[in-house]
């Protein structure tokens, strides 16, 4: 199982980014896939969820109304649409999927956001 982020970056405050995360060596469209966080010093905390067929979407509260999190099953990717991002948004941003009671994880991208 391979995943890998794109589309990290710097960006300003209100500003927007989209993260893709690229998925290979899973049956994908049968996975939910998660995006977590972790900014310098605080724990890795879950930005949103997405289910296998991309019906149902959850978000952490932090983040509702500014992010999306979306997927295509058909090019294995899930997406992350990031809208009037914050200061406190600022960290590396990670894609994990589930399979057989394991978890993996990409190897994140940065996301800062400057005032």
């Amino acid at each position: 199982v391979q995943l890998v982020e794109s589309g990290g970056g710097l960006v300003q405050a209100g500003g927007s980014l989209r993260l893709s995360c690229a998925a290979s060596g899973i049956n994908f469209s049968e996975r939910a896939m998660y995006w977590f966080r972790q900014a310098p010093g605080k724990q890795r905390e879950l930005v949103a969820i997405v289910s296998a067929d991309g019906g149902t979407t959850n978000y952490a509260d932090s983040v509702k109304g500014r992010f999306t999190i979306s997927r295509d099953n058909a090019k294995s990717t899930m997406y992350l649409q990031m809208n009037s991002l914050k200061l406190e948004d600022t960290a590396v941003y990670y894609c994990k999927t589930r399979r057989l009671a394991r978890d993996y994880w990409g190897q994140g991208t940065q996301v800062t956001v400057s005032s």
